[in-house]
């Protein structure tokens, strides 16, 4: 096998091992403590294991109802930054993703547990869900379409990774089944895939066939690195429910 081939080889079982995509691989690995702190936290195995108070996952899905509101005004403004049809198409689908289906499990939970759709709309902001989610909107506003994306990718790249493995993993008798077979689904993990594929587009047509050696790769990895240490706030929070 000559060196090239090797070469090609090496970045195919990449490919294959990366189902969000060469980017999103790229940004995670350049934090890596900040993202198992994230999809390792104590609330994710809480879920795992069945073990979470019911108090702080009932707390947790009144604050991501509402973080969703603001996620799904985020996507929107993908919209505004697109350059290609393509990219316009997959933003304006996630926010029918997270506003029609996503937003139906915290509504559908909520309402059996005495909580209805117009207290989980108006319902106040943690300020861990405040900084989140106006640090999301920020980086679209702000920033250009690379930069927004950035800002999204922890969260929905970050669950779909959490719901697979909760899935292998988790308690036969967890009572949060409903959340990680959301995550862990073909429907969400489809979406996903989607997304990554446009992701990866996106940085190939603005930053080229090497974007990690441009200079403005370290802008967005902090960016995507700061909005995942938002998201192991946003779990802590969570926790203090209980």
């Amino acid at each position: 096998m000559t060196l090239l081939t090797a070469s090609v080889s090496n970045r195919q079982g990449q490919r294959q091992a990366q189902p969000y995509g060469h980017t999103f691989a790229a940004w995670r690995n350049g934090c890596p403590d900040p993202w198992h702190a994230y999809t390792h936290h104590s609330f994710v195995e809480g879920l795992r294991t069945g073990a979470l108070p019911r108090s702080a996952y009932l707390h947790y899905l009144i604050q991501d109802y509402v973080f969703l509101v603001h996620f799904s005004r985020a996507w929107s403004l993908g919209v505004v930054k697109a350059e290609t049809q393509l990219e316009m198409k997959t933003c304006a689908r996630t926010v029918d993703a997270l506003v029609n289906h996503e937003m139906a499990l915290h509504i559908g939970t909520c309402a059996a547990e005495g909580i209805d759709e117009a207290t989980l709309f108006n319902a106040s902001e943690e300020f861990e869900n405040l900084a989140y989610t106006r640090y999301v909107t920020d980086a679209g506003l702000q920033g250009d379409f690379l930069d927004l994306m950035a800002a999204l990718a922890p969260c929905c790249f970050g669950y779909g990774e959490i719901g697979t493995r909760l899935a292998a993993s988790a308690a036969s008798d967890t009572p949060y089944n409903d959340w990680i077979n959301t995550y862990a689904g073909e429907d969400y993990q489809s979406v996903m895939v989607e997304i990554g594929r446009m992701m990866d587009d996106a940085v190939a047509r603005r930053l080229g066939d090497d974007p990690q050696n441009v200079p403005r790769w370290s802008r967005l990895q902090h960016r995507f690195t700061t909005a995942t240490r938002l998201e192991v706030g946003f779990w802590d929070m969570g926790m203090r429910a209980s």
